[in-house]
């Protein structure tokens, strides 16, 4: 039986999805059977969450802040050397709110902007100070048989998220340790993490990476900005220094007392029993309020010129498609489009050239964009960030109530008065972006996003190959072993109900093109460029995440060490997964292994 026959005995119906849903928007995505679902997922119950709506706040009443920017607090081997700390704070998400209790690095949330020069390493210890009692519910079922729920602490490891680093600094998912080092996990590899910095300039992110519980770690405020840059990026006369902002956009759940809120699925179908566990994992998670640099609902001041905006989608699982809007802030009534984004960077950095959205600008999970924004014809004017991507993205019930997106995301005041000097156009040419030549294929392979569920019923997904495409386990043996300094072609087939952002760890990549699941051929090795759909505008460049749609393949060229000097060699162990990060922690995370030439005797 080939993949696409044997994938279509999983598929699940758009139409026959059930979705329920609190009146806060905070959902989980229901698994239900179709007459041909196999019998191991046919007890596949209804997964839904306590109803919950955060408190009524004002909006539009504070300032985004700015993150701080770490500095080194000593050197090593002659580099730069960071100590950063994981740690409990108290911190106002709103001006109407108690403090709310997060998790952040350096003591805040987002973690201080490290910035990093091309070219010059540096070292950080993450060092985990962190209660012994999380923060939030953990299901201690989830990967029950790989992970030590019995010991005390809290797991952490850190992932530089965009990082072409070594695989003892990559944040492994069981590279964990707890506070001081006290307990580690079987992958873990070193104290002080060494970031050789040998990439292009390019907005890159940390966050936590902790099998089984990311989802809470970052939920919980552990992620932050990582700038990598150089003079020649510098020399484009780009907005720089105040009218560059970096922006992480998140979305959260908050009670009445400013505590985080996170929910635990409960099985609908059988009468609210106890056959879940509690707290029980949900599919995903989608917040009812949209916080910006851990801000609720904010506001940001610009002056009428061009700013530079570093977006970051930090949520769990939620989408972003977003566009500026005129806005009436007395009656709360958008009107026509505000100034365009255009789009000079991606995941990986600078794209060839400038990109002017005609349309919205859609970021996944994981994702970013760097966009120069021209508000020189809006002196006086507020415009919205305006968002209409639906929760489940693209993979929602039609008309559905549950499913409306977060659309009032930050308000941008413009200044009645341009102060200071700017560039009045950006550069035609912005970097040289090699091409990969599909000439230059070694290797294709077939990758498959495949539904599941587990021993309780709860719906979960899963990667898998030509070999096995209804997927592995998260612990089952590494498949995937490309070789060091060759090129292949990953053509990710969604056979699931929802778009996933696909990311891989220390390599990054072109988007060849997508097509539909039923033109697919996964016995046939190989792509012709001219039948596919081509990438979007923001997938240009270097991606490490991409988009794979329901009922779609996209093939992706990726290249595994220094490319026409871009890059670096590293081989070992590394992750790749959906970052939608309950996905992520059960169970759509797989390892592969980059080996040195000549040592990859794995079929797939």
């Amino acid at each position: 039986m080939n993949e696409r026959t044997e994938l279509a005995r999983l598929s699940v119906s758009r139409r026959k999805l059930l979705l329920a849903a609190g009146v806060s928007g905070v959902s989980a995505l229901a698994g239900c059977t179709t007459d041909n679902v196999p019998s191991d997922t046919e007890t596949a119950s209804a997964t839904t969450v306590a109803a919950h709506s955060s408190p009524d706040l004002e909006k539009w009443v504070d300032e985004v802040p700015r993150p701080g920017v770490a500095e080194p607090t000593g050197t090593k081997d002659g580099q730069p050397y960071y100590e950063i700390e994981m740690s409990e704070v108290e911190q106002e998400l709103h001006s109407d709110l108690p403090p709310t209790t997060v998790w952040g690095y350096g003591g805040q949330f987002p973690g201080p902007t490290i910035e990093a020069e091309q070219g010059e390493p540096i070292y950080v210890r993450w060092q985990n100070d962190l209660p012994d009692e999380h923060l939030l519910p953990v299901d201690t079922t989830v990967h029950k048989e790989m992970i030590p729920y019995d010991i005390d602490g809290v797991r952490t490891v850190t992932h530089l998220h965009g990082g072409n680093v070594e695989a003892g600094s990559d944040g492994h998912a069981q590279a964990w340790f707890t506070r001081d080092f006290e307990k580690t996990g079987p992958s873990f590899a070193k104290k002080d993490y060494y970031y050789v910095n040998d990439q292009p300039p390019a907005t890159l992110w940390y966050h936590d990476h902790a099998v089984g519980i990311t989802r809470l770690n970052v939920y919980a405020g552990l992620a932050g900005f990582y700038i990598l840059r150089n003079d020649r990026e510098r020399n484009l006369g780009l907005p720089d220094g105040e009218y560059e902002v970096p922006l992480v956009l998140q979305d959260r759940s908050i009670n009445e007392d400013g505590s985080l809120f996170y929910p635990s699925a409960v099985s609908e179908d059988r009468g609210g029993d106890d056959s879940y566990p509690e707290p029980s994992i949900v599919p995903e998670f989608y917040g009812d309020v949209p916080v910006v640099n851990g801000k609720a609902w904010p506001r940001l001041s610009v002056d009428p010129r061009s700013y530079r905006f570093r977006l970051l989608n930090g949520s769990n699982s939620r989408y972003y498609n977003l566009k500026l809007l005129e806005y009436d802030e007395s009656s709360a009534e958008t009107g026509s489009d505000g100034p365009s984004f255009v789009q000079i960077g991606n995941d990986g950095g600078l794209l060839s050239e400038p990109v002017e959205l005609d349309d919205r600008l859609e970021i996944g999970p994981g994702q970013r964009a760097d966009v120069v924004v021209n508000f020189s014809d809006y002196a006086g004017e507020t415009v919205l960030l305006h968002n209409d991507a639906p929760s489940l993205y693209r993979g929602s019930l039609e008309d559905s109530d549950e499913t409306k997106p977060l659309p009032e995301i930050m308000l941008v005041d413009v200044a009645d008065s341009k102060t200071g000097e700017e560039s009045e156009t950006l550069p035609d040419a912005l970097t040289d972006v090699p091409d990969l030549p599909i000439e230059s294929v070694d290797r294709h392979r077939h990758l498959t996003l495949a539904p599941g569920s587990d021993e309780y019923g709860r719906m979960k997904h899963l990667l898998g190959n030509r070999d096995q495409p209804l997927g592995y386990a998260l612990d089952d043996p590494v498949t995937e072993e490309p070789e060091l300094g060759t090129t292949e072609i990953w053509s990710l087939a969604n056979n699931t109900a929802m778009s996933h952002p696909m990311h891989l760890h220390l390599v990054h990549f072109h988007v060849l093109g997508r097509e539909p699941l039923s033109d697919y051929d996964s016995e046939t090795d190989g792509v012709n460029p001219d039948s596919l759909e081509s990438p979007q505008p923001y997938e240009l460049g270097w991606n490490d995440v991409v988009t794979v749609d329901p009922g779609e393949v996209v093939h992706v060229l990726v290249h595994f060490g220094e490319y026409e000097g871009l890059f670096n060699d590293q081989t070992g162990e590394y992750m790749w997964h959906c970052h939608m990060i309950e996905h992520e922690d059960y169970d759509m995370m797989r390892p592969f292994r980059v080996v040195s030439n000549g040592d990859d005797d794995t079929e797939d």
